[in-house]
């Protein structure tokens, strides 16, 4: 007897799981329900409508550091199915892939429709329904059967259901209904509001390495080192967005009104500096403070901070006083700046919350509360940093419960 299989969701973690199951278990009847008109729409905004496939990371140890939440559970996962085997599918598929300086990966064609073009095109050859504008309503458990319910009305029965709705609060709701505990969803992977003197005017000002910590009287030290981006309302690039994931759950306690520490030189000694501008003071004496920058900084970022430190902008280095030079060194390495709420990143809102790992086998993803119940991707409580992790997720997760399906 053929198995009735009911995939709810139709984004990558959704398309995924349907290939899988399609894959090592031909005969099974597969059906992918998707509630808007549109298939993949993550798939088709993320990197910039060019798609960040995953990481070119091919050590599970190495690849869960990058994971927030989940890396424990992910590391059995990604010994099974890991970026190298992501880029091998899609190879064999017709689609390349290319890895950027930073070890994302993109398909060749740096168009995200290609990934989505072949991932629909290998669903329906496998014979695998999709239905797009199909809601569904609830879904419960009669006997070994899912009954499932539209918002239209319609019901039908499934042997087995994948849920993999991403973020989506009914995902959340039917997951409970069928047993699960849910971890409060939140935002991960945000910018910072910041307004202040030393930043304002300075959009579009990026430096490649700087350190930043969220400052906390207790806990786990939470700190990030690499690109920051000006923005015109605070503060985002890499170091942002790593840093808001892996203080998610804080920063959401906090109500997003923490203090920042930012060090703009981190390669070099706090003491070291304070040494530096002496030698300055003394080698420079006539020179304006605000003209020579001995430091790997932008010119007007040096320029605000200066100013900022020093309360003038047309000071000679013999002028400066040691508690202004000491308060330019502070401003260098430990300057505190107010985080007063949070920005979203683009349109790849990623969520840190969902289905509680404890209850989920990730041998097959199968639900260890309801039996023939399965999950895959965001809307378990998994998440990612920037650069194509979240991703790894989905087809990581989605592709193991195809190939476990009893």
């Amino acid at each position: 007897m053929n198995q009735k299989i009911t995939i709810i969701g139709g984004g990558a973690a959704g398309f995924f799981g349907a290939i899988s199951a399609a894959t090592h278990h031909p005969q099974a009847q597969i059906t992918i329900l998707e509630a808007s008109k549109k298939l993949l729409g993550k798939v088709k905004i993320s990197g910039g409508g060019r798609c960040n496939v995953t990481h070119h990371c091919f050590n599970p140890g190495q690849l869960i550091t990058n994971y927030p939440r989940g890396g424990r559970e992910l590391r059995g996962a990604f010994s099974r199915f890991q970026p190298q085997d992501t880029v091998k599918w899609f190879t064999d598929k017709g689609v390349k892939l290319k890895t950027e300086a930073d070890g994302r990966m993109f398909p060749i064609t740096d168009d995200s429709q290609t990934i989505i073009d072949c991932l629909i095109n290998t669903a329906k050859s496998l014979g695998i329904k999709i239905k797009t504008q199909t809601p569904v309503k609830s879904i419960k458990k009669e006997g070994n059967k899912f009954i499932i319910t539209l918002k239209s009305g319609e019901e039908f029965s499934a042997d087995k259901v994948l849920i993999a709705t991403g973020s989506n609060r009914l995902g959340y709701q039917w997951s409970e209904f069928l047993g699960h505990n849910i971890k409060p969803p939140i935002p991960s992977l945000f910018t910072f509001k910041i307004n202040d003197p030393r930043i304002k005017d300075l959009a579009g000002i990026s430096s490649e390495n700087v350190h930043i910590q969220l400052k906390q009287k207790k806990g786990k030290k939470l700190e990030q080192q690499g690109p920051l981006l000006i923005t015109h309302w605070g503060l985002s690039g890499p170091a942002v967005l790593k840093l808001s994931a892996w203080g998610a759950r804080v920063l959401h306690d906090h109500n997003y009104q923490m203090e920042l520490i930012i060090n703009w030189l981190p390669e070099d000694n706090p003491e070291t500096i304070k040494s530096e501008l002496n030698n300055l003071k003394s080698n420079k004496a006539k020179q304006k403070v605000i003209n020579y920058n001995g430091y790997n900084l932008p010119k007007r970022l040096w320029q605000s901070l200066v100013n900022y430190s020093l309360l003038s902008n047309d000071k000679i280095w013999a002028e400066i006083t040691k508690k202004e030079l000491e308060k330019l060194a502070f401003e260098l390495t430990r300057g505190v700046y107010k985080i007063e709420g949070k920005g979203v990143f683009k349109d790849e809102f990623v969520t840190c919350g969902g289905v509680s790992l404890k209850e989920i086998d990730f041998k097959s993803m199968e639900s260890k509360k309801c039996e023939g119940l399965y999950f895959a991707g965001e809307i378990l409580d998994i998440d990612g940093v920037t650069g194509g992790f979240n991703f790894q997720n989905a087809w990581t997760t989605g592709w193991l419960f195809g190939q476990h399906l009893t």
